[in-house]
């Protein structure tokens, strides 16, 4: 729950280690673990998160049939640098519920582009992007650039709101056909 994660983050932060979270919608491919193993090169301690935000969809997106392989995303992380997987519930994220959430808007930036043809999409990542870093406190947290917009919309975010902790943007991984992974 967001209560025990953030006192296990702060407890490891007190033991004057630094903490690497990277925040993941699960369906973990090597884009993923390319993030883990870079965020395992910069920091003591690796936190990786497994969420599919449902403030993220929209409602012709099809948010139930978004792939959930928590068993599989989960075994052998420790492997590939994983220290923490901190895979929260909905009602966890959301107590209030996903209508009564407090939520975030980044102007401009989540409203061009993707987000013109997806309104709301950047605001769910915002918020929970948001809630996933003031839980963990991290001292750097790593996202991947496949989606552009969605690292400017962070970064912008976590600059304007003072977030703790530095944003990290990781390369994109490629199919054998050149396609991002995803």
């Amino acid at each position: 729950d967001p209560a025990a994660m953030r006192a296990r983050c702060e407890d490891l932060r007190r033991d004057g280690l630094r903490l690497a979270v990277v925040p993941t919608m699960g369906a973990l491919h090597e884009g993923h673990l390319t993030l883990l193993r870079a965020a395992r090169a910069a920091a003591d301690v690796v936190v990786l998160t497994i969420f599919v935000n449902p403030t993220q969809f929209g409602p012709s997106e099809d948010y139930a049939r978004y792939p959930r392989t928590l068993e599989a995303d989960a075994a052998g992380l420790a492997a590939h640098g994983c220290d923490l997987l901190y895979a929260p519930t909905v009602e966890e994220m959301y107590p209030y519920g996903v209508e009564a959430a407090v939520r975030m808007h980044v102007p401009r930036l989540g409203d061009t582009l993707c987000g013109a043809f997806r309104p709301g999409h950047f605001d769910g990542v915002a918020t929970v992007v948001t809630r996933l870093l003031s839980m963990a406190q991290a001292d750097l947290a790593i996202f991947g650039q496949k989606d552009y917009q969605q690292a400017l919309v962070i970064r912008h975010l976590a600059r304007d709101l003072a977030l703790p902790g530095t944003i990290v943007v990781g390369p994109t991984v490629r199919e054998s056909n050149g396609l991002a992974m995803s």
